[in-house]
């Protein structure tokens, strides 16, 4: 999706379009910049900059807290458009999906005449633009899509990957950020062909390397979609939250690591996952940072189970009184659910039961329908503008 967050912003205010928009909070704040519009960019803001940077590049600009919860209801419909053309997907994040589309083509056409008709379906039935990248792996599909923004389509033909990608400077890779970037320039590497014809990038960044290669190349190192949960599947789930002001507030805290459980709960559940591997992260205001796991007997998706986990590893582990910058709330370890014998919700099918009814409710309603009683009491703030914690969840599904 292009500039999603932006985008849907504008759906509820026509009169952003055109305009540099940055979503993530007030300039002045001290969080960081979740999605800018591409008038914004033209100042150099971007997703991940301090949202005061934003500001003296482009302080003019219009600052909005977003809607996280909203962008998740989007989502879920671009979700059930792209179910309508494969039944393979694969969710790498809320704005970003892969689609597997082998054995469609006697219904839905050729991939370029599929691309097509599925960029006219968002478009019409959501009025949000996308771009499209079709190739024959994962890497290609989305460097396709990257050099289709916004809002086209792009087919590179299996064959064709080294001749197309070769004048790309290596920072389009997906996975290469600015510490590899600068590395590579050392080494006299700045494009894909440059990158393809060294011999020595295992020598210098080990199996890294040899994955650097290959995506040049146009080759994923894993195939394309498992039944199962498998290599292609996301490792993790996360959710975190930075603090427009450090709180020691232990009342914030828990909402706030409420919230954030039911967030990656309600994910595990989408995806059909269940997990073994409960992970606090905790962030101090001097950005000391910890992180704390707890490895569960039996794997859950339950907010109940994961909430109770993660305020032990809290407790256990917060300086109390000490101020916190930032909380997350990580899961791993996946099995699908049903492939252990035994049950969990403390052995109680009402569990299931009730969190199946909750998430229909939010399907239905939106995020915000149901809570958990601790989150409920974050929320009943947030409706009379007393809300402390402010939350606004950023995912992130680490492959």
């Amino acid at each position: 999706m292009d500039a999603f967050f932006v985008s849907v912003e504008e759906l509820l205010d026509p009169s952003l379009k055109g305009k540099p928009v940055i979503v993530g909070g007030a300039k002045d704040q001290r969080g960081v910049v979740a999605a800018a519009s591409y008038a914004a960019r033209k100042f150099g803001v971007h997703s991940a900059m301090p949202l005061r940077t934003a500001a003296k590049l482009c302080p003019d600009g219009i600052y909005l807290d977003g809607h996280m919860e909203l962008y998740r209801e989007y989502s879920d419909k671009v979700r059930k458009i792209l179910c309508r053309f494969s039944p393979k997907i694969e969710m790498a994040s809320v704005d970003e999906a892969y689609l597997d589309m082998t054995g469609t083509a006697r219904l839905l056409g050729p991939p370029l005449k599929a691309a097509h008709g599925l960029h006219n379906a968002i478009g019409t039935e959501l009025n949000l633009n996308c771009s499209i990248g079709i190739g024959s792996a994962r890497v290609v599909a989305k460097i396709a899509s990257d050099l289709a923004k916004p809002n086209g389509v792009l087919f590179v033909h299996p064959g064709h990957e080294i001749r197309m990608f070769a004048g790309l400077p290596v920072r389009k890779m997906p996975g290469i950020g600015k510490v590899t970037e600068a590395r590579l320039h050392e080494m006299g590497i700045r494009t894909f062909a440059e990158l393809n014809a060294r011999q020595d990038l295992e020598h210098e960044f080990g199996v890294v390397g040899s994955a650097m290669a290959g995506k040049a190349r146009g080759e994923d190192a894993g195939g394309w979609f498992d039944e199962e949960i498998g290599e292609n599947a996301p490792k993790s789930i996360s959710h975190e939250h930075t603090f427009g002001d450090d709180t020691s507030d232990v009342q914030v805290l828990e909402t706030t690591l409420a919230r954030l459980t039911e967030m990656v709960a309600r994910r595990l559940r989408e995806q059909k996952f269940e997990a073994r591997t409960i992970q606090l992260k905790l962030r101090y205001s001097d950005f000391h940072t910890i992180t704390r796991a707890h490895s569960l007997p039996e794997p859950t998706s339950s907010d109940h189970a994961i909430l109770s986990n993660i305020r032990v590893l809290f407790h256990n582990n917060w300086r109390k009184g000490a101020r916190v910058r930032l909380l997350g709330v990580h899961v791993s370890g996946f099995d699908s659910p049903g492939s252990t014998a035994s049950f969990d919700f403390d052995g109680d099918e009402r569990w299931r039961q009730a969190l199946s009814a909750a998430d229909r409710l939010r399907d239905k309603y939106g995020e915000s329908a149901v809570h958990i009683g601790t989150a409920l009491k974050a929320n009943i703030r947030e409706r009379t503008h007393e809300n402390p914690a402010g939350l606004r969840g950023k995912p992130s599904d680490k492959q």
